[in-house]
């Protein structure tokens, strides 16, 4: 960074306003504090720290620090790991928070709420969870999630192999967009491990340190927004993986990967919910500032339907996040609502960034908007079409569960 004190500093520095212990559980009155204070820190240090990312697509080493001092990886994870003990609902209100501020950190904190450690404490052997579990409170260890082929989609379908040989598998193959590859100590990776079986079963997961020989990163382009998550191609080449890394049972890659997804995908519906609900801040601002023709835009009809709209829909989804985190915390199935919350999200963030687009004018199409980024939020939306699983896969996944249900939604 080109500053070098902290009076340069373009914003107030977030104030840390709860100190609840690890492992403690957190109270409402702290619980809201927290949030205030997650708030602050998306909308300010974060987003000044974008500024470069933007040009370098360099994740800052800032960031780590501000993570850990915030809680950041550990708010999400369960008591006995150093939690706060939040409910799903509370961890969905901390991830809208954090996604008010720039794409690619929003990324990297979804990952760390949800994925990077639920893989391994649902389905780790016991001897490798003790290991890895203690240390993702504070990022000693941090992991990506290498699912995705260019050749064979997400599914049933992958390439990637590993092949048995004595104590170890032998993998080999190549996965593309994988997130946070910069920045990680291990990998997640789903592969073929029975090219023969019926069904679900040909394919395995495996936690693998990037460490291993073989293991390799492929850079890739940089993206529309989104800029500085670390994406990059995985090569693996006769990288041998001992059988203590695979996780659950040989068969179980495809059950792995669901499970996980189903609830990460509401994660990202909690994302678009707090990108939209800045965007809606930002507009009302911009509305009731810009005067056309001695009036208002706040004051004109037109800009106020769109408003509503865009807060209908925002109403609409925070409803939606609520009942499944409430299933959630029962233990119900919540794959067919999950699949049901992205893709509403999606609709949501699409029309409440292209309102704000439309409200701000051409103001809204430069960089360093004085009401807001804008711009940035625009493009870092997008990828919200595409993150583990387009809207079509949505649908799919919903239909199922409907039509075996008769349409009954419970």
């Amino acid at each position: 960074m080109t500053t070098t004190t902290e009076e340069a500093r373009p914003y107030e520095p977030t104030k840390k306003l709860v100190h609840t212990k690890p492992g403690t559980k957190m109270t409402d009155e702290d619980f809201q504090l927290y949030l205030k204070q997650i708030k602050h820190l998306a909308e300010n240090e974060f987003d000044y720290l974008q500024k470069e990312v933007e040009v370098t697509n360099r994740f800052p080493q800032e960031f780590f620090k501000l993570a850990i001092d915030n809680d950041l990886y550990r708010f999400a994870l369960p008591l006995k790991y150093g939690g706060f003990g939040l409910t799903c609902s509370q961890i969905f209100q901390v991830q809208e928070m954090f996604s008010r501020g720039p794409g690619g950190m929003r990324m990297h904190l979804h990952y760390a709420a949800d994925l990077n450690w639920r893989i391994m404490d649902e389905f780790g052997q016991p001897e490798l969870k003790a290991e890895v579990m203690p240390k993702l409170q504070d990022k000693t260890i941090f992991t990506c999630f290498a699912l995705t082929e260019e050749t064979g989609g997400t599914g049933a379908d992958l390439h990637t192999t590993a092949v048995r040989d004595g104590d170890d598998y032998i993998l080999n193959g190549e996965k593309t967009l994988i997130s946070h590859t910069d920045c990680s100590d291990a990998a997640y990776v789903i592969a073929v491990t029975d090219p023969d079986a019926e069904g679900d079963k040909r394919l395995s997961a495996f936690y693998v340190p990037v460490d291993t020989p073989g293991y390799e990163i492929v850079p890739m382009p940089h993206m529309m927004g989104c800029r500085g998550a670390g994406h990059a191609g995985l090569k693996f080449t006769n990288m041998r993986v001992n059988k203590k890394y695979l996780l659950g049972k040989e068969g179980d890659g495809l059950h792995v990967a669901i499970a996980s997804l189903s609830i990460s995908r509401a994660h990202i519906a909690s994302s678009n919910l707090g990108m939209s609900q800045r965007m809606l801040e930002m507009s009302i601002a911009r509305a009731k500032d810009r005067v056309t023709f001695g009036k208002p835009l706040a004051k004109r009809q037109a800009i106020q339907q769109e408003i509503a709209d865009m807060g209908t829909e925002i109403f609409a989804l925070r409803t939606m996040l609520h009942n499944l985190a409430e299933q959630y915390d029962r233990g119900e199935d919540i794959e067919e609502k999950a699949a049901m919350c992205k893709l509403f999200s999606i609709n949501t963030v699409k029309l409440v960034s292209d309102y704000c687009l439309e409200i701000f004018g051409g103001i809204g199409y430069f960089e360093d908007n004085p009401y807001g980024p804008v711009e940035r939020m625009y493009r870092d939306c997008r990828a919200m079409w595409l993150e583990e699983g387009p809207r079509s896969v949505q649908r799919l996944t919903a239909a199922r569960k409907l039509i075996a249900n008769d349409g009954i939604i419970e």
